[in-house]
């Protein structure tokens, strides 16, 4: 039947099973771009899931028999659509297979910017008591921006709609928005909102979305959460914000370069909390996602 590469370790057992008449190769746990080419070069498969690592028109060329790229999540960015498209080889993604996990970690990120966690939780384990001096945000009443209103976009959406936020939505393709969401152009949003959530995919016209100009158009004191694409904000611009009090803390879960290594300018910035971009990491998500991702590939092969 062929083979299937996986650029990763592992591969929920329920997505193996739906693959049970093809062979499986595994790439490893952090697999280089060069590496997905000499394992296609080697065993040139029907399908690839994409799990870490980018695959490019490289690795096509490396694989004569390959017929369908699968992402293991819904972001296709680090996949070369066009090269793809130019020979032939579908593109799917497991969209939504990952959106209650995502949401979650971008309403927790929200969550512990407004409410200090991580630099309180620091003073406590120091033996401080800081509730005579201490403030934090509270969110009811408070307007979130959301960028990006797909599966992901929609659920974080209401989460904060049930916690009482007015909640502005941006995404040029969305439609038949649920009545709690009130559609924004990006202008408004700079300018009413409190917090901005971003859950859009990166594309070259909205590379650095979030720098230096759009932070300056936005409330003093706005609250900024990536879960999406690290390279939707220029990270220098966010860091300069930070400390002039512009923005007054984030939240992170993807960069601009991954894995993040040391030392790199947010360490050690009170105000930034950072997570290494693990909102789709959950026991729950692995499967789903790794399920999606297999359906989604044989639905190509079978045809």
């Amino acid at each position: 039947m062929g083979k299937f590469l996986v650029t990763g370790n592992d591969l929920a057992p329920q997505a193996l099973a739906l693959l049970g008449d093809y062979d499986i190769v595994f790439a490893g746990k952090t697999p280089t771009e060069d590496d997905v080419v000499a394992l296609c070069r080697q065993h040139d498969p029907v399908a690839i899931i994409v799990r870490y690592s980018k695959v490019g028109a490289a690795a096509m060329d490396a694989a004569p028999s390959l017929k369908v790229i699968s992402k293991h999540g819904s972001g296709t960015d680090t996949i070369d659509k066009a090269a793809a498209k130019a020979r032939g080889i579908e593109v799917v993604a497991a969209v939504g297979a990952n959106a209650a996990a995502v949401a979650e970690q971008a309403l927790a990120l929200l969550l512990a910017c407004a409410k200090s966690v991580v630099a309180l939780n620091q003073r406590m384990h120091e033996g401080h008591w800081d509730k005579a001096t201490h403030k934090s945000v509270e969110l009811e009443g408070r307007t979130i921006g959301v960028i990006g209103l797909g599966a992901i976009g929609l659920r974080f959406a209401r989460l904060a709609d049930a916690m009482g936020m007015r909640v502005l939505g941006f995404d040029p393709y969305a439609k038949n928005l649920p009545s709690h969401v009130a559609p924004a152009d990006l202008e408004t949003i700079w300018r009413e909102s409190d917090a901005i959530s971003l859950h859009c995919p990166l594309t070259q016209d909205n590379a650095k979305l979030i720098n230096a100009k759009t932070l300056a158009a936005c409330r003093k004191g706005v609250i900024i959460v990536n879960t999406a694409r690290g390279g939707l904000i220029d990270e220098a611009a966010l860091l300069d914000a930070i400390r002039s009090g512009q923005v007054a803390s984030a939240g992170l879960d993807s960069f601009a370069v991954e894995p993040m290594t040391a030392p790199h300018p947010f360490h050690g910035e009170a105000r930034i909390t950072l997570s290494p971009h693990i909102g789709g990491v959950t026991a729950d998500a692995y499967v789903k996602m790794g399920v999606a991702a297999a359906q989604n590939a044989l639905a190509v092969l079978n045809v």
